[in-house]
């Protein structure tokens, strides 16, 4: 029986999950998804395979556990953000693109965000059991807000418009990723672009 190396078997489970999401991050900065193995992976993590399986069927549910660590600490700032429902819904906008811009600093949701990261967004469900549609939906909810007020433009699908907004985001996330350095300067483009997709003009 493998050593328990926590105070509860609760907590031993938590520190090898850690381990698991942490050597997955690991492999995939350092090779292409299809070329990564469990044996890969238990032998980054310093597991027997055996007790890799214990944890995990397949790759593709250590791609799951991974994007649900990452994504839970920003699904969490934008949803206070999206709550603040008495503020104007392009302020609570700003404010998301630049949590979502700068959660991308995190190599976890590089991973994820990137236009590379094709191989692991499909390992993800759709629907409720894709970490990120908690997100989404608040950033929906915020669109729909703005429409509400008069603030955004009459746009008839609320989905459609982050979908097709996501697009400057990834863009944004794809240039900080290249060049840290520019992460203020593209938090501030991105800004300046969504909003002048959705707000109205004035004349």
């Amino acid at each position: 029986m493998p050593r328990i190396r926590a105070a509860t078997i609760e907590e031993h489970h938590e520190m090898v999950w850690t381990d698991l999401t942490e050597a997955m991050r690991q492999l995939l900065l350092e090779r292409d998804y299809d070329s990564i193995t469990m044996g890969h992976i238990a032998a980054k993590a310093g597991l027997a395979r055996n007790t890799l399986y214990n944890y995990a069927a397949d790759k593709r549910a250590l791609v799951l556990e991974l994007a649900r660590r990452a994504s839970l600490p920003l699904t969490a700032e934008v949803s206070a953000i999206a709550a603040r429902s008495a503020e104007p819904a392009a302020d609570r906008m700003r404010e998301i693109i630049e949590a979502i811009m700068s959660a991308s600093t995190n190599h976890a949701m590089q991973l994820m965000f990137l236009p590379n990261a094709t191989p692991l967004v499909a390992e993800l469900p759709d629907g409720p059991d894709n970490p990120f549609t908690p997100l989404v939906a608040e950033v929906e909810n915020v669109v729909r807000d703005g429409l509400t007020s008069g603030e955004f433009h009459g746009v008839g699908d609320a989905g459609m418009t982050v979908e097709l907004l996501s697009g400057a985001m990834r863009a944004g996330i794809d240039r900080i990723s290249r060049d840290p350095a520019a992460l203020s300067a593209t938090v501030r483009e991105a800004q300046e672009i969504v909003l002048a997709a959705v707000t109205r003009g004035t004349g």
